[in-house]
């Protein structure tokens, strides 16, 4: 499973601006209910269950947080670069400015921790990281996420 695999051109965001982790994932929650056809009020709930179970900021200025939807066919992804910051309660305590949504369907299984396992690989790397943070716009962002050969780097 690649990145490419998992998100389109209308589900990154460039420069979103938030003023907390909460509102990031409820802006995160509109964009995905427009391209899934799910309820932005449902996807949001999901993801604050998620994370009342613990901050999904891995660190380095990155969050996953991610969901599993009863409606959905197959996994979606969402990619957000915000400006500015934000504190994401990461587990190293820094201020989260890349966050890739993932949403799942309530029955996915290994499917879901195999794409939460290779978004978590893809940004890891730091060299990946940098060039999402300088990229201009949300083509240059998708093109960055799905650039094939390079989406292998871990």
């Amino acid at each position: 499973m690649e990145i490419a695999d998992l998100v389109s051109p209308a589900g990154v965001l460039a420069r979103l601006k938030a003023a907390n982790k909460k509102q990031v994932l409820q802006e995160l929650a509109s964009r995905a209910a427009r391209i899934v056809g799910i309820e932005e009020k449902t996807i949001f709930n999901v993801l604050l269950e998620r994370e009342k179970l613990g901050s999904t900021g891995v660190g380095q200025g990155v969050a996953i947080p991610h969901g599993r939807l009863a409606g959905l066919n197959r996994l979606h992804g969402f990619f957000a670069r915000l400006d500015p910051a934000v504190d994401f309660e990461s587990i190293d305590q820094g201020p989260v400015d890349l966050v890739f949504m993932l949403l799942a369907p309530e029955q996915a299984g290994a499917d879901h921790l195999k794409a939460l396992a290779r978004v978590s690989r893809f940004l890891r790397d730091k060299a990946m990281c940098e060039r999402l943070r300088g990229a201009d716009g949300p083509d240059a962002l998708f093109a960055i996420l799905t650039d094939g050969p390079r989406s292998h780097a871990a």
